[in-house]
């Protein structure tokens, strides 16, 4: 019995352990620890293509280019990118806003792309196996003296000498472990460095923007890390790390090439972009004052002014936007997604399909052109509205907005086994296994048996949530 209480409350010790080292292979580990979800997934076209232009020729040398790695944007303002699996890296909407030039983002996608290319989460998940083992093996030894010393009686100083003798056996294990996990930790960071710069090298890039990025964190962090054990630090210390970062990094030959002016104002367009819809209208217009007649400042009080609702206002500015650059598919986007919002889906139409046509069919803006069709309770656009959402659910098929959509359109068409089918794909991505089963269920009575539409809606009967 005592070795079984023992060992349980020793257990909760290696679980604490080893979830401190899972915290650093995944931050959604961090926020679960602290009762929170991970953050929103953001979603928006402009964003993505950029950062897949960014991301594309550094995959490519790494050798990943077939991987089909995906960019992730999160709903968080904090300066952060990060890999949690071998398929995604995902960037908080902080660190593009604060990234003021492509140069300085681009090279902390590549440090993240050292990590998949170096496979670092499959090699830590190892050390965290073999941790896990050696500390379950410490455990019964240390339990194994405690128990004897036990046996023996428990007013002896001797046997209390072996009891804390195998306390110590516990304890003495666990912190080396801890140390031996961090150190590999904090030389995976390294390594990811050396690579990230590699690429950059590779592909003709400077790596002076990721030198920057973590130079402006090494002044953040100094006050933070002053008589921090540099053994029980994650990451390498900010003054070294950076330090041996300028080293290899400033021998590259193309440490002062200069971003691509083009590139530049594409970047600081989507900067503007994500500062007017995600920070307050006062923030905006902060950075962006009327005396700045720049285009980027001009997008972000014109999306600004709409969220705000003057749209009278917002239409005026969007048009003077379109007037300068009239095959910007995303000026048109914003137009008929103001006029959506303020309820005017038809008049919302016209530009949703300009954005789609000078964006090549971009499935996230055909949803909302498949929106607007709906949303005019005009039959006459039913087909088309089903037509446009199947092709862009077919190539983005984890929006839960597409089938929330083609729900309403083949209900509007009276097709009711295919909108409860929608309904449940709709249901099943947004996380909401149980309304997916049964809208499911219903389905399946309306279909025919081993139709495509009885084995779709049979798969989500039978399946799982989704994992994030």
């Amino acid at each position: 019995m005592l070795l079984q209480i023992l060992l349980r409350k020793k257990a909760a010790a290696l679980t604490a352990l080893v979830t401190a080292a899972a915290i650093v292979l995944s931050p959604f580990a961090a926020l679960a620890q602290e009762g929170r979800g991970p953050p929103p997934v953001l979603r928006d076209t402009e964003t993505e293509q950029l950062l897949r232009e960014y991301t594309r020729p550094i995959l490519r040398v790494a050798g990943l280019e077939k991987q089909n790695i995906q960019m992730v944007i999160l709903n968080d303002a904090s300066f952060n990118a990060f890999v949690a699996d071998g398929r995604r890296i995902f960037v908080n909407y902080g660190a593009i806003l604060q990234s003021e030039t492509p140069n300085q983002l681009i090279g902390v996608l590549a440090h993240e792309t050292g990590h998949l290319a170096g496979g670092h989460l499959s090699k830590l998940r190892e050390q965290l196996a073999n941790a896990q083992t050696q500390m379950i093996i410490a455990m019964l030894l240390g339990a194994g003296a405690l128990v004897a010393g036990a046996s023996r009686g428990s007013n002896s100083a001797g046997n209390n000498g072996l009891a804390n003798a195998g306390a110590a056996a516990i304890a003495g294990p666990g912190e080396m472990i801890r140390r031996s996990l961090l150190s590999y930790q904090r030389q995976q960071e390294e390594n990811a460095d050396r690579a990230g710069v590699k690429f950059l090298t590779a592909t003709q890039q400077s790596p002076k923007g990721m030198y920057e990025t973590f130079k402006r964190f090494t002044s953040e962090s100094l006050f933070a890390a002053r008589g921090a054990d540099p053994y029980l630090q994650s990451h390498p210390m900010p003054t070294e790390r950076v330090a041996a970062l300028q080293e290899f990094a400033s021998t590259s030959p193309y440490w002062d090439k200069k971003d691509d002016p083009a590139l530049q104002l594409r970047h600081d367009m989507v900067r503007a972009k994500i500062s007017a819809f995600m920070e307050r209208p006062e923030t905006v217009y902060r950075r962006y004052p009327q005396t700045n007649d720049s285009l980027p400042a001009r997008y972000a009080r014109a999306i600004s002014t709409y969220l705000h609702g003057d749209l009278r206002s917002a239409l005026a500015q969007i048009d003077a936007l379109i007037q300068v650059q009239p095959s910007n598919p995303y000026f048109y986007e914003v137009r008929g997604q103001a006029l959506l919002e303020s309820g005017k889906p038809a008049d919302a139409i016209a530009p949703l399909r300009k954005a789609v046509q000078l964006s090549n069919n971009a499935p996230l803006i055909e949803m909302l052109l498949g929106q607007a069709l709906v949303g005019t309770d005009n039959k006459a656009y039913t087909d088309d509205a089903v037509r446009i959402l199947r092709a862009a659910v077919a190539r983005e098929p984890e929006a839960p907005l597409g089938y929330m959509q083609l729900a309403m359109a083949y209900g509007r068409k009276g097709d009711y086994a295919e909108a409860d089918l929608a309904s449940a794909q709709a249901a099943y991505l947004r996380g909401d296994n149980k309304t997916a089963r049964e809208l499911a269920t219903r389905a399946k009575t309306r279909f025919a048996v081993g139709t495509p539409g009885w084995v779709k809606a049979d798969d989500i009967v039978a399946s799982k949530p989704p994992r994030n």
